[in-house]
């Protein structure tokens, strides 16, 4: 606790983030590390081991869904799209902008557009086991992959919303995600080593969930700990987080499925 308590007062103090945007990344790509690398070995473990990694039983209901005829259409997800493999490199132009509308989804949104739109099936809810399952299967098509993200004119609006808000103090504790993932990664809080606050693993199996969640449910996580007001589900806002964040993280490599304590 006397070190969590330093490391809030020495967090605290920082000077303001400045207002204005930055071009380049805090971290340089010779500095980036994944989540993984600030993990002890069991959970190092568990990820490496596809026999003993928790997300395998989600990847399995993700497969049988993906071949599953479901609503109205009777048509499954391969009956569009063939084997899972062929959206390799699909999940790293997620977040972007919906197809005819200004609207920011992310990968999630778009399982859920399809699934009502194309099967004419009820959208799977946000953080479900379906939702997860078939998220960590189209997004294992592309593990492996190097992130990189390509911020469009019409995009830009939203990245730089994005950015304020990873530089935004927040809160109780009046801390902004820039504090901890950008300046003080490796410390420990509690018994936890910072990370990054890299997304190249998510959706992940986190062993304090005991099951798999988006970065949605992290983020949410994050901002309830620094004791501020929670967005609801489905928040623009979140979105364009995440897509600052992708952006942040362009270099590490897809890293799904992934395990986090």
């Amino acid at each position: 606790m006397k070190l969590h308590r330093r490391l809030v007062c020495a967090l605290t103090l920082l000077c303001a983030v400045p207002s204005a945007l930055a071009q380049t990344r805090s971290l340089p790509l010779h500095e980036l590390r994944s989540g993984i690398h600030f993990a002890g070995r069991d959970v190092k473990g568990l990820q490496d081991d596809a026999a003993t990694n928790p997300a395998q039983l989600w990847l399995s209901q993700g497969r049988a869904l993906w071949a599953a005829p479901a609503g109205q259409s009777q048509q499954a997800c391969s009956h569009c799209h063939g084997d899972v493999a062929t959206l390799k490199g699909a999940a790293l132009r997620y977040p972007r902008l919906q197809t005819g509308s200004s609207r920011l989804i992310n990968l999630e949104d778009q399982i859920r557009d399809c699934r009502s739109a194309h099967q004419g099936a009820p959208a799977p809810a946000l953080e479900s086991d379906e939702l997860l399952a078939l998220t960590l299967l189209v997004t294992q098509a592309s593990a492996g992959l190097t992130l990189h993200s390509f911020i469009t004119p019409a995009l830009r609006p939203h990245w730089q919303a994005g950015a304020e808000l990873f530089t935004r103090r927040q809160g109780q504790l009046n801390l902004a995600c820039t504090h901890c993932h950008d300046q003080h990664h490796g410390q420990r809080l509690f018994t936890d080593a910072l990370s990054q606050g890299h997304p190249n693993g998510y959706p992940l199996y986190r062993l304090e969930w005991q099951k798999p969640g988006s970065l949605e449910r992290r983020l949410r996580s994050c901002l309830a700990s620094v004791r501020t007001e929670v967005p609801e589900w489905g928040d623009t806002g979140m979105r364009q987080l995440s897509l600052y964040l992708h952006w942040r993280a362009q270099g590490l490599p897809v890293e799904v499925p992934a395990v986090r304590k």
